[in-house]
């Protein structure tokens, strides 16, 4: 099998050379801009869908994506999808990009996360070692319409309240609720000072104070629960669950196909050797992307091993990786991530980025919008066995990360989170969107709110309609799923 040999190249921005003008308004301009945009997008607009009479079709799309992606992986991709309409929709955000580029705009745009679903909202540590929750996926980060972001969001409770067979009445609670305190945190940022707005940042600690009226203490203690339980994943934990001793020396665990060592990949020993070698090789040089005291904690660990792994819903297919390190000894472990960017699905809708590295593009967005980011994230670009260039992103495993039990959450519960993660994409707006003219566009009333609720039913039966596409398209042979993966 043919995988990736590292061979670097600068990634290079497309960005112009030079001081970029900056033509500054007054707040009371940028509120009148706002406000003005009601005027060619007015805020009820939003809560209307219905799909295109040249709606493109959305299993070609998928396999529009499956032909850059490891072809092994692709069935693995499609059975997680299938396990039902939320999975599904975790892995369609090429087709709702498409559907959301038909969609009334404000004119104001911020940078997107780009697929801001319920289930790419976590907790992990600062370099500080506190608990902070955060968008913790910037795979499709891209500058774009701030309301793309929102609508995402609100339809992923929308269909995870169905999932969990939560009512109607419910299901909108949830929803509303989420893009009120979306809209609420937006008009506070809006009167804040720049700085204040860049410091601001959500640590658990605090969030269950403020939550703490609106939680049952049940409830509380779940979180608390899955809060002391995202400390223990770590880099140590990993070690210990991820890797053995073979001939004296540590090696990562083979399951395959979700977890492949680099020497099961290879036809021969020579190629695993120069594979390994090529990694050495991407971990000297991604350092130049981090920050100089971070260059020098890097150089104090030594590669030893890597292994193929199979990420998430809407990844699989890419090309990550998992690299262990050692540092003072053999106790003393580093586990990074170097996972494939490819180009945002975001891109062919709002223009190319202006990073030739896509790998650089999730970075620069994750800085962006993140209070504050892993300490080892940077980028890499590389050349495969096969001779394909590929750029990468590189970040730490695991370090104190965490997600939602959304399995478990009763409606009291979801309203609690989709409220945190409503506060929590505000945040990541305004730091590069004009959060005043955003903030005036919303006002102080909820006909923003209504509307996104209603765009949100609409589109989950849209969710619906493509699930069972997909679910048509492999009981017909057309694609070809693997279950239970």
């Amino acid at each position: 099998m043919t995988d990736e040999r590292l061979t670097p190249r600068d990634g290079r921005s497309r960005a112009p050379a030079g001081p970029r003008k900056i033509n500054r308004l007054t707040p009371e301009e940028r509120k009148a801009r706002g406000h003005a945009a009601r005027n060619e997008c007015p805020r009820s607009g939003h809560g209307h869908w219905s799909p295109a009479t040249s709606r493109p079709d959305p299993i070609a799309l998928l396999e529009e994506q499956a032909a850059t992606r490891v072809p092994e992986l692709v069935p693995l991709r499609y059975g997680r999808m299938l396990v039902s309409p939320f999975t599904f929709y975790r892995g369609a955000a090429l087709i709702m990009a498409s559907d959301l580029a038909a969609t009334a705009r404000s004119g104001l745009n911020a940078q997107l996360c780009g697929d801001a679903h319920l289930s790419n909202f976590g907790v992990f540590a600062s370099p500080e070692r506190q608990l902070m929750f955060d968008i913790n996926d910037f795979d499709e980060t891209l500058p774009g319409p701030w309301e793309w972001d929102v609508k995402r969001l609100a339809a992923s409770f929308e269909i995870a309240g169905r999932d969990r067979g939560f009512a109607p009445e419910d299901r909108r609670s949830v929803v509303q609720s989420g893009v009120a305190e979306y809209r609420t945190r937006m008009l506070q940022l809006a009167a804040a000072r720049n700085l204040d707005v860049w410091y601001a940042h959500i640590e658990i600690s605090k969030l269950f104070e403020e939550l703490s009226g609106s939680v049952t203490k049940k409830q509380r203690k779940r979180a608390e629960a899955n809060v002391a339980k995202a400390r223990t994943r770590d880099s140590m934990q990993a070690f210990s669950k991820l890797t053995h001793v073979v001939d004296g020396q540590r090696r990562i665990v083979s399951d395959p196909p979700l977890v492949v060592p680099v020497e099961d990949l290879m036809t021969s020993e020579s190629d695993s050797n120069a594979l390994n070698e090529q990694f050495h090789a991407l971990i000297r040089t991604y350092r130049r992307t981090l920050e100089t005291d971070r260059r020098e904690l890097l150089e104090s660990f030594q590669y030893v091993h890597a292994a193929r792994k199979v990420v998430g819903v809407g990844s699989v297919g890419t090309r990550a990786w998992i690299l262990l390190l050692l540092g003072r000894d053999g106790q003393d472990p580093l586990f990074l991530q170097a996972k494939e960017a490819q180009e945002s699905v975001l891109e062919r809708f709002v223009g190319k980025s202006k990073y030739r590295n896509h790998g650089q593009r999730v970075v620069a967005g994750q800085r962006l919008m993140q209070a504050v980011s892993d300490i080892f994230l940077g980028w890499e670009h590389v050349t495969g066995f096969d001779g394909e260039e590929r750029d990468f992103y590189v970040r730490q495993l695991r370090d104190w990360k965490g997600s939602a039990d959304i399995e478990a959450m009763v409606p009291s519960g979801m309203t609690a989170y989709s409220r945190m993660c409503g506060a929590t994409l505000a945040r990541a707006h305004a730091r590069s969107g004009d959060r005043i003219a955003i903030a005036s566009y919303l006002g102080k009333g909820d006909s923003f709110d209504r509307a996104i609720a209603d765009f949100a039913v609409s589109y989950a039966d849209q969710n619906e309609r493509d699930y069972d596409a997909v679910v048509q398209a492999v009981k017909s042979g057309r694609l070809e799923a693997e279950m239970g993966l």
